[in-house]
């Protein structure tokens, strides 16, 4: 199967570190022009000249999701830079304070729906602006298995994440006759700087997670930018609004 990007352009959000910084670089080795967004400038301009070093095209972004003017902005900045728009991986994702629902603060769970759904809805929206005008692309929502299940405490954080999938599935249903294809992945739990933090934050729930976990390890943000690259591909082109677990076999059971 052959996964070269070569002459594509992609967009990664929350591309700085973890699972987007991940698939940035495969999407680079593969031959595509990539955009590094992020609301740490530093991180993903790092990454970047660390990519044009290495010969890949990449352009850094600073970009806060949750705020549409910048995500219009960085949309535009991508097609301005490298004249189209193929691919994009709508990746950047925060979690909830650890807290019963009762408990839960209006501020927090406006801060995480900003950026975890409305952010993917505000990239999906800019994104998909431009390859309707092109007649094609792939765009990939990051959803996790939160999207697919419940845990306790973790309430606002996986209703986001049930609502990317609500996002993707209708979006990919008005978009699939117009040469625009849209899937979502859902991580379990993968070994980046949000579930290092979650641990340190909820350890008993890390192992109560790691006893049904049935591969007995975390996944590695590359296992993920295989899957985001492949539903991006030529091998995968007759899948339309898929909800895709990439979870060591943990939504099994």
């Amino acid at each position: 199967m052959n996964l070269s990007f070569e002459n594509k352009v992609a967009v990664v959000t929350g591309a700085g570190s973890g699972m987007g910084l991940a698939t940035a670089k495969a999407f680079a080795e593969s031959g595509a022009a990539v955009v590094l967004a992020d609301w740490n400038e530093k991180s993903v301009r790092a990454a970047a000249d660390e990519f044009v070093s290495q010969g890949h095209k990449a352009l850094a972004v600073a970009c806060d999701v949750s705020d549409d003017v910048q995500v219009e902005a960085m949309v535009e900045k991508a097609v301005a830079t490298f004249g189209h728009l193929d691919v994009a991986f709508n990746n950047a994702g925060v979690q909830n304070v650890l807290a019963e629902t009762a408990d839960t603060t209006r501020k927090d769970y406006d801060r995480v729906m900003g950026i975890n759904l409305r952010g993917v809805w505000s990239c999906m929206k800019y994104e998909l602006l431009q390859m309707r005008k092109q007649g094609s692309g792939a765009i990939v929502n990051n959803s996790s298995i939160g999207g697919l299940i419940g845990l306790p405490g973790r309430a606002i954080y996986h209703a986001s994440k049930h609502g990317v999938i609500g996002l993707t599935r209708s979006a990919a249903l008005e978009y699939a006759a117009k040469g625009i294809r849209i899937n979502a992945i859902c991580p379990g739990t993968i070994d980046t700087p949000m579930v290092q933090e979650m641990i340190a934050t909820d350890p008993e729930a890390m192992k109560e997670i790691m006893r049904e976990q049935p591969i007995g390890r975390l996944g590695r943000a590359e296992e993920i930018a295989s899957a985001v690259l492949w539903l991006c591909g030529p091998g995968s082109t007759f899948v339309i609004g898929h909800a895709l677990a990439v979870d060591g076999g943990f939504t099994v059971h």
